[in-house]
């Protein structure tokens, strides 16, 4: 298993690489998730013109 994290003396660079591009996706959903939300409020009030 240690073998497996130290990824053959790679692990230091490859690991952090994984957790920063884990982050920008989850950054990315949420942003989405919001837009989603304010565009979905601004259909709901114009529907209501």
């Amino acid at each position: 298993m240690e073998n497996f994290f130290s990824m053959g003396g790679h692990g230091a660079f490859v690991w952090p690489a994984y957790a920063a591009a884990a982050l920008v996706l989850v950054a990315m959903l949420a942003a989405s998730l919001r837009r989603l939300r304010r565009a979905r409020k601004a259909l709901d009030g114009a529907d209501r013109r």
